[in-house]
């Protein structure tokens, strides 16, 4: 079973996910396939092993969620989203 929150460093974010918000709508998964995936349970979750992508797409996966399920961190510590 995957813990509630899941974080990790990307193309030089740190990218958080809240599962416990997560409804599942995949568009996240749209905007940004190389980093993140719908789980078994069709929870959001990173892919194996992320590929660094364009900053602006990735901040944009983030911001599409309709629950404020995923959380973006720049480099000084900020929360640029939600």
């Amino acid at each position: 079973m995957k813990n509630d929150t899941e974080e990790r460093a990307v193309s030089g974010l740190t990218i958080r996910i809240d599962r416990t918000r997560c409804i599942g709508t995949g568009n996240c998964v749209a905007v940004a396939p190389e980093v993140l995936e719908l789980g078994a349970d069709q929870i959001v979750t990173f892919v194996d092993e992320p590929e660094d992508i364009d900053r602006e797409r990735l901040i944009e996966a983030c911001a599409v969620c309709p629950v404020d399920a995923l959380f973006v961190i720049d480099e000084d510590g900020n929360q640029i989203v939600p």
